[in-house]
């Protein structure tokens, strides 16, 4: 049986819990909920090509990412919060089928781990930062060669 998420975040939810429904939200790449139940005009999200700042900016970011990855998911491997802060270790798949960070579609798989930092106020999130091994993503895009090769062993 298949559980649907709700719209909505559980009422009282902790912050964390807020967090984890945002990742169900965007496991749906349905970010409609997120913009009028999370994110505000002062939400800045600090991905790992630009910042952006607001509901339809952190939208638009994450609409694009969906597109560029075709089955785009990521399991949440921790969810660790404290008072404001929420720290997401994330696992992210998907196959490059879409522009991505400016690199046209490969059509490679892509599995890439992070780790998400959010700080929230009043049940909202103020902002995010988002970390990942971007030069693991290259790799993957086949911009640079394998990890260990004698090629990447000349590199480093």
């Amino acid at each position: 049986m298949r559980v649907v998420a709700a719209a909505t975040p559980p009422p009282e939810a902790s912050n964390a819990e807020r967090i984890r429904w945002e990742f169900e939200m965007l496991n749906r790449h349905d970010v409609s909920p997120l913009k009028s139940h999370l994110w505000t005009a002062e939400t800045v999200g600090h991905f790992p090509d630009r910042p952006v700042r607001g509901p339809e900016e952190m939208g638009a970011y994450l609409d694009g990412q969906f597109a560029a990855l075709a089955g785009w998911h990521m399991d949440t491997v921790a969810v660790v919060g404290e008072r404001d802060d929420v720290f997401v270790r994330w696992h992210l798949t998907g196959t490059h089928t879409g522009p991505m960070f400016g690199v046209a579609p490969t059509g490679k798989p892509i599995a890439l781990d992070g780790v998400d930092h959010f700080v929230l106020r009043d049940g909202k999130v103020s902002s995010v930062v988002v970390t990942t091994d971007g030069m693991e993503l290259a790799r993957q895009f086949g911009l640079l060669p394998k990890d260990g090769s004698p090629a990447d062993k000349a590199l480093k």
